[in-house]
């Protein structure tokens, strides 16, 4: 396996204040997408299969802004497209609070699906140029202020959502332009880092194109893009069918809000033990294997969960799977992208994470109305299963021809 080193030196931003504004956003994100199957099928009284298409058009609208943030990133002087971003989210977010019918809801949804994409794309790529710690402790510790704010969010708002929607999305806005000037002070060192990419292009130290990825590298890229588009097909019907199904059997929301809050606890906590014990997984490839194998354990408990007990075992072992796995993969293809081409695969990352989400609610909402739940969990767990069975030999075939740019 060949080895590149990146470039080191020059002022960057500092690695606390980029946890701060994902800390900020999202605790401002987990006001929103718990809440909104329930909110339009209980208040405005929408159907679960049009609930399905406006959580698709979300998640849509998510990977087009995925997709053009990390081309942008790559090309562009990315402090402004952050900045942007983030203060566009908080102006969204405000109207939202005084305007939150159907159908303007739905395009709210769009506006904020496109943006989170925007703004997860660059903060990831923006990631990627921090040269002060390992790629891999980076992408852990991100993961762990995104669950952080979910901790954060999915407590406050299942007790605010009985009180007031319209506080949830002021709040949010609040966090949102919070996020933003934190961008505007601390972000800037970023602007001297496209400064020097324009350099080295100039100088011809660097291809004035975006590189394509080598092969195998790309083979074994694929294979992750499509393991994660395929759990995330299955993860999406925890945030939308598996909230109805839970009420349906007695149990309150707020103790469905409190499963996220359990989620995102435990996901801080296997964030905290990766980062103060790195070498618990022999290389990044069993982290990510252990991962996928317990998200499809977590589907097949849900069998026989009928209690709320029953559901905190499904979730704590999904998260397990989860805070492994997820925060592995975009390290992982980080390490794999060339330095010109960071961006854009940073952003594919989310992009298939994308699809799963935009097409989750509606797979799963299809099955279980023509099968039901027990066979919706049957299948969630065989997908995902025929992933590790796909990546295992991709992963053995390929191991002796990636080259990492590090």
């Amino acid at each position: 396996m060949r080895l590149q080193h990146g470039e080191k030196g020059g002022k960057e931003i500092g690695l606390p204040w980029l946890l701060l504004a994902e800390l900020a956003t999202w605790i401002g994100a987990s006001f929103i997408w718990p809440l909104t199957s329930v909110y339009l099928n209980k208040r405005l009284g929408i159907s679960l299969s049009v609930i399905g298409i406006v959580l698709f058009c979300n998640c849509a609208a998510n990977m087009v802004g995925s997709t053009l943030g990390g081309r942008l990133f790559d090309r562009l002087n990315p402090y402004p497209l952050i900045v942007g971003g983030m203060l566009t989210d908080a102006v969204i977010l405000l109207l939202m609070a005084f305007f939150h019918g159907w159908p303007i809801y739905w395009f709210w949804l769009i506006c904020t699906g496109f943006l989170g994409g925007w703004d997860g794309a660059v903060i990831n790529s923006i990631a990627t140029s921090l040269r002060k710690y390992p790629g891999r402790y980076v992408f852990n510790i991100l993961y762990f202020a995104q669950n952080l704010g979910v901790v954060i969010g999915t407590l406050i708002v299942g007790y605010l959502y009985d009180y007031s929607i319209e506080l949830l999305f002021i709040i949010a806005s609040l966090l949102y332009a919070i996020g933003g000037v934190i961008a505007i002070f601390k972000f800037r060192p970023i602007i001297a880092y496209h400064d020097r990419r324009k350099a080295r292009k100039a100088a011809g130290q660097a291809p004035s194109k975006t590189e394509p990825m080598p092969k195998a590298n790309f083979m074994m890229t694929m294979g992750f893009y499509i393991t994660l588009g395929v759990t995330w097909l299955m993860y999406m019907n925890w945030e939308s069918n598996l909230s109805v199904y839970m009420v349906s059997l007695g149990i309150p929301f707020h103790l469905y809000s409190t499963l996220w809050t359990i989620n995102a606890s435990i996901i801080v906590i296997v964030q905290l033990i990766l980062a103060r014990f790195p070498g618990i997984f022999k290389t990044i490839y069993h982290q990510i294997f252990f991962g996928v194998f317990m998200f499809a354990i977590s589907w097949l408990t849900l069998i026989f969960a009928k209690t709320y007990p029953g559901f905190v075992l499904s979730m704590s072992i999904l998260t397990l799977g989860e805070s492994t796995a997820f925060s592995a993969i975009p390290a992982l293809v980080n390490d794999m992208s060339p330095y010109t081409s960071k961006g854009k695969y940073q952003g594919l990352t989310l992009v298939a994470s994308g699809v799963g989400r935009a097409l989750g609610p509606l797979f799963g909402g299809t099955l279980i109305d023509l099968f039901g739940y027990k066979a919706m969990f049957i299948v969630a767990s065989a997908g995902i299963f025929l992933c590790l069975f796909f990546l295992i030999p991709l992963r053995s075939k390929m191991k002796d021809k990636l080259q990492l740019y590090k």
